[in-house]
């Protein structure tokens, strides 16, 4: 999904990617957060070994993490927050040293909020895997070097299971609620199947309950651009000697993935057939400005992430399916004790609504019926970024409940 929303306007000026490029600045060979940059509101916690779904562990992991609000003495106003693919533990705050952009959901989080960071504590871990601080492909192995394309298969469920760890270690054992969002909602569903009693309520915004073969074969195509990158070199570009990182294919991906998150009628209605410059692109000259939009923002992706991660994290949702070795996804949503909220937008055209239907109606305590929610929005899969006034109402039907 496209974490982004408040930086979406085209600057003036751009007409190619080579533009983009020159007014950026060369892109580094991974936007990762590293050891020895700045930390900003980041906070560190080590899990130990994370058991692995497919066999194996993965040794001396760490968790980065945010957190807003004070805990209750009870221990029991947490709020768990999940990102989606593209974000990271930074939901609110500016952007400044060690966050290259500000907080995904300022709408929603904070004072007097939905998610009210007066009466709530809430915590948002950087998933692992991910290249905010959390163990990921951009992290150092044992032996000194990145992981690289060493770094293990991911699902879901290990990821889950990380995180289970991380909210023991920092002593949490219910969540109020736990909450997320397209990737981040994979991560919700499996928390109220794995740890029942850690979870008193769940909110599911745009996700399905198992990955289907279109959204696979979408996510297929992002992963081919950038293993395909000459400067990929099989994930082994850290330390490339001429500083090059696979920027071309991680930003093609971008790009890709953009197109799921949006809608046919909002790229209509805001570029129509105009184009950047006073050059008309028929005659070779010119550039569209929907091609320059997602130029632009293909290449500051490049900036804020990782290209190992974001195979390592795709492929992770490509394993979702709540249903493996449960019976099928109807058993295992079944299970499902937690008070639940599922929210579904009519112009998702990456996990779409079909997929919210299923998960409401196999619910026993869902606040809002057997139906979704549904947000009505111009704005596709970001939608539950966008549309603060019904995500956010949704949301405190939830808490109150």
């Amino acid at each position: 999904m496209d974490w982004q929303t408040t930086a979406d306007a085209v600057p003036a000026g751009i007409v190619s990617e080579a533009r983009a490029q020159s007014l950026m600045g060369r892109a580094p060979a991974t936007g990762a957060w590293r050891e020895g940059d700045p930390v900003g509101e980041r906070r560190f916690v080590a899990i130990g070994d994370v058991p692995l779904e497919t066999g194996g562990t993965l040794p001396s992991a760490r968790i980065a993490y945010e957190t807003w609000g004070e805990l209750s003495p009870a221990r029991d106003n947490a709020i768990l927050v999940l990102h989606a693919l593209t974000g990271d533990s930074h939901v609110i705050g500016p952007a400044g040293p060690g966050h290259p952009s500000a907080g995904w959901w300022p709408g929603v989080v904070g004072p007097g909020l939905a998610i009210d960071t007066d009466r709530y504590f809430v915590v948002a871990p950087n998933v692992l895997g991910g290249c905010q601080g959390s163990t990921g492909p951009a992290s150092l192995a044992a032996d000194g070097v990145e992981w690289g394309a060493r770094f293990p298969f991911l699902t879901i469920r290990d990821q889950v299971r990380a995180q289970l760890a991380f909210a023991k270690t920092i002593g949490i054992d219910r969540f109020a609620a736990v909450i997320g969002g397209s990737m981040g909602a994979m991560h919700v569903l499996e928390w109220a199947i794995m740890a029942p009693e850690a979870v008193e309520r769940i909110a599911v915004l745009a996700a399905p309950a198992a990955a289907t073969a279109d959204q696979v074969a979408l996510n297929s195509v992002q992963i081919e651009a950038i293993r395909t990158d000459p400067a990929f070199r099989g994930g082994a570009y850290y330390d490339a000697p001429d500083g090059e990182g696979p920027t071309r294919g991680l930003a093609l991906a971008r790009r890709m993935a953009m197109l799921n998150y949006r809608t046919a009628a909002e790229l209509n209605s805001r570029f129509e057939r105009s184009w950047q410059s006073g050059l008309d692109p028929l005659g070779g000259g010119g550039r569209f400005a929907v091609e320059s939009y997602l130029d632009f923002h293909g290449n500051k992706f490049t900036r804020r992430f990782d290209a190992n991660s974001y195979l390592v994290l795709t492929e992770a949702m490509n394993s979702h399916d709540v249903g493996r070795g449960r019976g099928g996804v109807a058993a295992a949503l079944a299970t499902i004790e937690a008070k639940s909220l599922v929210l579904g937008i009519d112009s998702d055209r990456y996990f779409t609504l079909d997929g919210q239907i299923e998960i409401a109606a196999a619910l026993r305590n869902s606040v809002h019926g057997s139906d979704p929610v549904l947000v009505h929005s111009e704005y596709g899969h970001d939608a539950f970024l966008i549309e603060h006034a019904v995500v956010g109402q949704a949301l405190r039907d939830l808490l109150s409940a």
